[in-house]
């Protein structure tokens, strides 16, 4: 069991007040819960390694582990990086053949990645569907057919003709491609050069990984993949800009992918990447004062509501509130109770402190 200095022991208890109590900690680890990566990280003492709360390896007994409010401080207790989970890779990286299927298609995003093809380059493709789908939460063939769609759409919003846009994105049947077509796109390719495309990515965070949605206008969309309700706000937006979500490059996701990561790094608190703000009147309202809020102080729901000159309408307040689809950029999680206490954020209570913390230490250092 590694030992603790007395005097990193008085560290650690300083840092504990910043984490869940242990009992949500444990019961995290044991669901491998999402919400709580980057929030804490955890020692098992029979092994001196510390790990992930999302890590894969066989959950510990209780009385085994031990928690951290950093990786510094797990390393400090003298405790090792696991090599499953790998606690020191920013946000989590992709595995090696997850990276190497995704620059694939990035190469040549029309070719047919067939099992017999995929096995021709060494590499199995039960291994790569498994793989695929646990990192970006669709199998390899479903990626790269919405890939190929979202390719195919745009093709044809630009005055190609269906036939050609079958045939560079290496379709070789017309009914396939036609129901293919109305299947991810919802509408026949016939009938969608006035269809827009939302491009989307998955991007990956120290607390763990958010889908950014973009097109040229700028940013729709940034929240966490296992936020409750992301399905829906993806449908809502969808239908009101009478648009398809799908996988794709974009200078505004290459942009924010970007400043997430000098955010976190401590060395960004505001973001230049372009927003776009849909939703109601009252709710644009509320959403362009939350990004008044510095980084590093909180509002009151109360006070919100009185700024937008509405002293009565908190609750209104509250649910905008929890109706803002661009996290972290609009920072809904600097709202809080009259009290202090924090209230309600999608993406978990964990991680809206956790982020209140990243940005008082930048405020204060």
């Amino acid at each position: 069991m590694p030992l603790m200095p007395v005097r990193q022991l008085r560290h650690d208890t300083r840092a504990l007040r910043a984490l869940p109590a242990p009992a949500t900690m444990y019961r995290a680890l044991t669901r491998h819960d999402p919400a709580y990566e980057g929030v804490f990280w955890l020692g098992v003492r029979t092994t001196g390694i510390f790990c992930r709360p999302t890590c894969r390896a066989r959950t510990p007994h209780r009385e085994n582990v031990e928690f951290f409010a950093s990786t510094s401080d797990a390393l400090h207790a003298g405790y090792r990086p696991c090599l499953k989970c790998r606690p020191l890779d920013h946000g989590r990286a992709p595995p090696p053949l997850v990276a190497r299927l995704l620059a694939a298609v990035e190469r040549a995003p029309s070719r047919r990645f067939r099992d017999s093809e995929l096995a021709d380059l060494g590499i199995d493709p039960s291994t790569a569907r498994r793989q695929f789908k646990r990192y970006c939460g669709m199998t390899f063939q479903a990626y790269h057919r919405a890939r190929r769609m979202g390719l195919a759409l745009l093709d044809i919003r630009k005055g190609k003709t269906v036939l050609d846009s079958q045939l560079d994105q290496g379709f070789e049947s017309a009914s396939g491609f036609r129901d293919a077509f109305n299947r991810l796109v919802g509408t026949a390719p016939s009938r969608a050069g006035d269809l827009a495309v939302l491009h989307a990515r998955w991007i990956e965070t120290p607390l763990g990984p958010m889908l950014a949605v973009a097109d040229d206008r700028g940013l729709h969309l940034l929240d966490f993949v296992d936020r409750r309700g992301l399905e829906r706000a993806l449908a809502m937006l969808q239908r009101r800009l009478k648009a398809r979500v799908l996988p794709g490059a974009h200078r505004h996701l290459d942009g924010i992918e970007a400043e997430l990561a000098e955010y976190f790094a401590g060395a960004r608190t505001t973001f230049a990447t372009p927003i776009v703000l849909t939703g109601s009147e009252f709710q644009q309202r509320v959403w362009r004062e939350l990004l008044t809020i510095p980084a590093g102080e909180t509002r009151s729901y109360a006070a919100l509501a009185v700024r937008i000159g509405a002293p009565k309408a908190v609750r209104a307040v509250g649910r905008a509130n929890g109706d803002n689809r661009l996290s972290i950029i609009v920072p809904c999680h600097r709202v809080i109770g009259s009290d202090g206490a924090l209230q309600g954020y999608g993406g978990g209570l964990a991680r809206k402190q956790k982020l209140l913390d990243l940005e008082q230490v930048r405020r204060t250092g």
